[in-house]
């Protein structure tokens, strides 16, 4: 079967494919002009060339690299910090965990980090978040620090403090630096130290001016032990949509590469309207390729009977976009436990868990519509591409949006 289809994709060319990239191309050039999305020009470019040649295979392999690039990339963020600063808290909300679940990162006053700890993400096996023991206590000392934590190993640093950053930190960020990776400086426990100011200063507090006076404090600190121009992120492990949270997302999206930024998107927990728009655009940006890739394949006559978008599989993609906005069964049982009311409640609130409601269509317009496409399935060609490119988009489009605006409302209600 996989030689029928190469064979026929590279003679599946010319005119009727060119009209094809016609109604294709202005999406695609909207598509180079998105901050942070998970193709890269040189790859949107190549699927451009592709479309405006008619070289069918070419675009189908192009689109079968990218989709398998996100799909299985790995992910390894390492968290350094001395002991009490909160890296082990900051991976738990990363994860979506409180400090009690049985697979939480272990929490306390003391050196509860021994050794480089590596906690999976729950949902996806191929991030790794990893715990670094702290620089300043003596089981790791500077001088041998580097070479026991394999440092060149991981994607990126989170390098944490919850009061002032140490030489040692600059140390390792120029370490850091030297092997061509990216590091970033955050400032946990914000929270608590506005909660100290206002009490100690009731009458004279002001929330802005105290956190400028912690961002000065720490652009001070850094500077004055040897960093240059550092970024620094103010956050509070217990409320990531305050502060500064919503800037390290926004920045590790841009700096990280194409098909890693999908995977980083899609683990971001849902704390704003932002983030859950954040995940929405990389996966419209996804159904694109789905759609486009499913167009070129249906070029071949029968193919859609093959491998189209049928029921099973559209109830597997309705299944796939519930658990990356947190709604699945178990998120839901997590959620109605936290609110204190029962599952069914919140079941009854959220449209995206009744899949038949979503493709169920009875009119003569769609029977007629549902004939049609079986029509062009057995011929092939244009009709049938167009049929299926635009069945692809609107169903995966449909399930997204009921989702990701099911998990805004279900937000309002934390």
């Amino acid at each position: 079967m996989d030689e029928f289809i190469s064979a026929f994709l590279k003679n599946a060319s010319g005119k009727n494919f060119q009209k094809l990239a016609v109604e294709f191309l202005p999406h695609y050039s909207a598509l180079t002009s998105k901050a942070g999305g998970m193709l890269s020009p040189e790859t949107v470019g190549c699927i451009q060339k592709a479309l405006q040649e008619g070289k069918l295979s070419d675009l189908v392999g192009q689109i079968q690299e990218v989709l398998a690039a996100a799909e299985n990339a790995s992910l390894a963020i390492a968290v350094i910090g001395e002991s009490g600063a909160g890296k082990s808290s900051f991976i738990n909300a990363l994860r979506g965990l409180s400090h009690e679940a049985e697979e939480s990162a272990a929490v306390g006053t003391v050196e509860t980090t021994m050794y480089r700890t590596p906690y999976q993400h729950p949902k996806y096996p191929q991030v790794t978040f990893w715990d670094l023991p702290g620089t300043g206590t003596p089981k790791f000392l500077p001088e041998t620090y580097l070479e026991k934590v394999e440092f060149a190993s991981y994607d990126f640093f989170i390098i944490i403090s919850s009061s002032r950053f140490s030489v040692n930190d600059a140390l390792l960020a120029q370490k850091i630096k030297d092997v061509g990776k990216k590091f970033y400086f955050v400032r946990t426990k914000v929270d608590s130290d506005l909660y100290n100011e206002e009490k100690t200063k009731p009458t004279t507090f002001k929330k802005e001016k105290v956190l400028q006076k912690i961002r000065d404090y720490c652009l001070a600190n850094l500077s004055d032990i040897g960093v240059s121009e550092p970024r620094i992120f103010l956050i509070s492990n217990f409320d990531l949509a305050d502060f500064d949270f919503p800037k390290l997302e926004e920045t590790l999206l841009m700096e990280l590469p194409g098909h890693k930024r999908h995977t980083f998107a899609l683990l971001l927990p849902n704390i704003s309207d932002a983030s859950i728009e954040i995940k929405r655009n990389f996966l419209k940006e996804k159904i694109w390729l789905e759609a486009l890739k499913s167009s070129a394949l249906s070029f071949i006559p029968f193919m859609p009977f093959l491998s189209g978008f049928d029921l099973p599989e559209q109830e597997q993609c309705l299944k796939d976009y519930r658990s990356y906005f947190g709604l699945d069964d178990k998120s839901v049982e997590e959620i109605a436990a936290q609110l204190g009311t029962s599952v069914e409640d919140i079941r009854g609130s959220l449209k995206c868990l009744d899949f038949w409601s979503l493709v169920k269509d009875d009119s003569i317009a769609a029977k007629i519509m549902k004939c049609a496409e079986s029509f062009s399935a057995v011929e092939g060609g244009l009709g049938s591409s167009v049929f299926q490119g635009l069945k692809v988009y609107i169903l995966r489009l449909k399930f997204l949006d009921t989702v990701a605006n099911d998990a805004k409302c279900l937000l309002k209600m934390i």
